[in-house]
């Protein structure tokens, strides 16, 4: 792991391949490795791809308070200013993808192409009362919580799939210690006045049958994003495994051209 430093924080982050930047940023509960261990590499043969851990995932310091979104933004753009990548490409995830849409906003400089993936801007009250029950679970049962993100999380096609053998590895996982501080942060978002600031070319990608973050809020984004280009792919919120060569495929047409 390479740090970028500050006084503020320290930031986790992973280098790889060679040529222009690419930053894939991870969402709540995720890293840099379990949210895109599976994908860099598919760009690492034109892209240098860096992959950051925000505050509350990896090894990535900050003083302890409760998370802003401002502070993740800035340990993006830390990251980005460290490697020498900019104006770079940024592929963001869930909570990712509200933190690369807040910071093209608000450093233009710094971005070539945005790419949001089942990204939000505003926790109405659905999602609201979502990551409630998921702070709930968190602090109350483990267990339980990620039965809870895994039910929700997959299509019920994908479900029936891995099967009972298959889903059993799953669930033994941990929750990431940090999660709880991602989750608060999560209840707060409203970036709303920020889209029509992005000018950089952008992607928003929604998943269909995505339970976590309902799709209809990737529709948001992309309605209030300046000439923003819009694509849905047939998966749950962890599309970006259920659908990860399709993914692949969308990412690579809308960053190389």
């Amino acid at each position: 792991m390479l740090v970028a430093s500050t006084p503020d924080f320290e930031v986790e982050y992973l280098t790889g391949g060679s040529g222009p930047g690419l930053v894939l940023v991870h969402g709540t509960g995720g890293s840099a490795e379990t949210n895109f261990g599976h994908l860099w590499e598919a760009f690492a043969d034109r892209r240098t791809v860096v992959r950051p851990n925000l505050s509350g995932s990896g090894g990535t310091k900050d003083a302890g308070d409760p998370l802003t979104l401002d502070l993740l933004v800035e340990q993006l753009v830390a990251v980005v200013r460290e490697t020498g990548t900019a104006p770079t490409d940024a592929v963001g995830y869930s909570l990712g993808a509200v933190v690369v849409a807040a910071a093209a906003a608000k450093h233009p400089e710094l971005f070539r192409r945005v790419v949001l993936i089942a990204g939000w801007a505003h926790t109405d009250a659905r999602l609201h009362l979502t990551f409630d029950v998921w702070r709930r679970l968190d602090q109350a049962d483990h267990a339980a919580f990620i039965r809870f993100l895994h039910l929700t999380g997959w299509t019920n096609d994908q479900l029936n799939h891995f099967g009972r053998d298959g889903l059993a590895p799953l669930l033994e996982a941990p929750i990431p210690p940090g999660m709880g501080r991602q989750i608060e942060l999560d209840l707060t978002i409203d970036i709303r006045a920020l889209l029509p600031r992005i000018t950089a070319p952008t992607l928003v990608i929604g998943f269909t049958h995505d339970q976590m973050v309902p799709v209809e809020h990737s529709r948001a984004l992309h309605d209030s994003i300046p000439r923003s280009r819009y694509t849905e792919l047939a998966a749950g919120h962890l599309g970006i495994f259920e659908r990860a060569e399709e993914l692949t495929g969308v990412l690579g047409e809308f960053l190389d051209a």
